[in-house]
């Protein structure tokens, strides 16, 4: 009896409770408790699953031997760029989006590339072998390498691997697998977290590449509980609007390679195109001699984007002025406007403020401040900012000016879009070595960067 007594999980942060209750004291979300019974919610399994050696003692780290990993190209530059230059054999791989994002789009893609070196297993349990053979049709991804299979039982699943040794499994998603040793419903907490761990234990054990898709819930993260993140090698985030044609993938997580990078798509009737060079994108249909917009240079990763920041300021017909920001952050973009009017002079105190980043970006890093405020003082003075400049730097209460990361990568990568001047911050600028054909302009506080870009006529 012992064994079937219930406990109380939080079903976003796995957090285990004595009783039920409203808030989870750990995560903070509201109304995710729910019963489940003990043994599980504790992702205790039967006798005969699967399992892979463990050493019996412990080795001088100095004794082990060095195996470099192995990597295979996946057919998408993008996705290898994101992976840290291409998939690692033996690793297990998160893949996590919004409903319809194109998740399974891009593990398709793959499977014409990756059919090449071997057989590939995927596995779907939202639609059906025939759904998957039009999708296949659609997306020129049809090979004799590449098998599908429409289930949810993950011990069928396994017999299904054990019979075609494929080198890549793909599972489709992970919310619809389930294991017939738990008692609770496929996507709860105890199925989730059972499932991914036996996946690992297949990929480690057996060198098999496998790729999970997960869906998140309405906050944005993955759902399921956040060990599910743990155990996995990479966690990719695939993002974007579902009715804009542009997708991001960004990498949250790898063992293997550098977090943050991010690969650029777009969602064609075929299927994803690859965009190599995102800045380009990004400024493409950029207004010629329109106030209130600004390009900035931030690093993903290791790569430098540039991004245009857009700035409307309007006098306010209510008391509060109103602020809104889109894919900028809400308490830094009200910080820069207050500075900017300590410090620069101008009254946008009484003026509703709006900032946009464009192309679905998220600017989280303060390079971008400089831009953001010569773009807000551009549409307040009504007066556009020159084609040829970008704006480098971090902001400080004072209104200086501070040195960011990485400069000298982002400096030509200015240069490369054919911009001709670049203000950066003052502090080592003669360290730097500027590109040809452009002009760097070193400014200490905010009334020099305004100076600069809105020089007297």
């Amino acid at each position: 009896m012992k064994a079937n007594k219930t406990a109380f999980y939080c079903t976003d942060c796995g957090n285990e409770l004595s009783r039920w209750a409203g808030k989870c004291p750990a995560c903070g979300a509201w109304n995710t408790i729910v019963e489940q019974p003990k043994r599980a919610a504790a992702g205790e399994r039967k006798s005969g699953s699967v399992r892979f050696d463990l050493p019996r003692k412990a080795s001088p780290v100095t004794a082990l031997r060095q195996e470099s990993e192995v990597r295979f190209p996946s057919g998408i530059g993008e996705l290898d760029r994101v992976l840290g230059g291409g998939i690692v054999k033996g690793s297990l791989i998160l893949v996590g989006g919004a409903p319809g994002i194109g998740k399974s789009t891009l593990m398709l893609q793959i499977c014409s590339q990756l059919c090449q070196g071997g057989k590939v297993l995927y596995v779907s349990g939202e639609e059906s072998e025939y759904q998957l053979k039009l999708r296949c049709q659609r997306l020129r991804a049809e090979s004799e390498n590449l098998y599908v299979l429409s289930e949810t039982r993950l011990s069928d699943l396994l017999e299904v691997v054990d019979a075609e040794e494929p080198e890549v499994l793909i599972v489709d998603s992970i919310q619809t697998l389930s294991d017939d040793a738990l008692d609770s419903a496929a996507g709860s907490i105890a199925q989730v977290k059972s499932c991914t761990l036996t996946l690992m234990e297949l990929a480690k054990r057996r060198g098999i590449t496998v790729f999970v898709i997960g869906h998140i819930n309405k906050e944005g993260a993955i759902a399921g509980p956040k060990v599910l993140e743990h155990m996995v090698d990479c966690v990719l985030s695939f993002e974007g609007d579902r009715h804009t044609a542009y997708r991001i993938l960004r990498s949250a997580k790898n063992r293997f390679g550098a977090t943050n990078e991010i690969g650029v798509f777009e969602m064609r009737g075929d299927g994803l195109a690859e965009i190599p060079n995102p800045s380009e994108m990004l400024l493409s249909e950029r207004p010629e001699d329109a106030p209130g917009t600004c390009v900035a240079c931030v690093m993903e990763g290791m790569r430098p984007v540039l991004a245009e920041i857009q700035a409307l300021v309007v006098p306010s017909s209510y008391g509060t002025p109103r602020r809104t920001s889109n894919g900028f952050d809400y308490n830094r973009s009200a910080m820069l406007m207050a500075v900017l009017e300590k410090r620069g002079g101008l009254k946008v105190s009484a003026c509703d403020a709006y900032l946009n980043i464009i192309g679905g970006l998220t600017l989280d890093e303060p390079a971008a401040d400089l831009a953001a405020v010569v773009a807000v003082a551009s549409s307040y003075l009504d007066k556009p900012v020159p084609r040829d400049l970008a704006a480098i730097g971090e902001v400080g209460l004072t209104g200086e000016i501070r040195s960011v990361n990485q400069l000298e990568n982002r400096i030509s990568e200015v240069a490369r879009l054919g911009f001709r001047r670049c203000l950066i911050p003052k502090y080592r600028h003669s360290e730097l070595r500027a590109p040809a054909d452009l002009t760097l302009i070193p400014v200490g506080n905010i009334g020099d960067a305004l100076r600069g870009v809105f020089r007297p006529e």
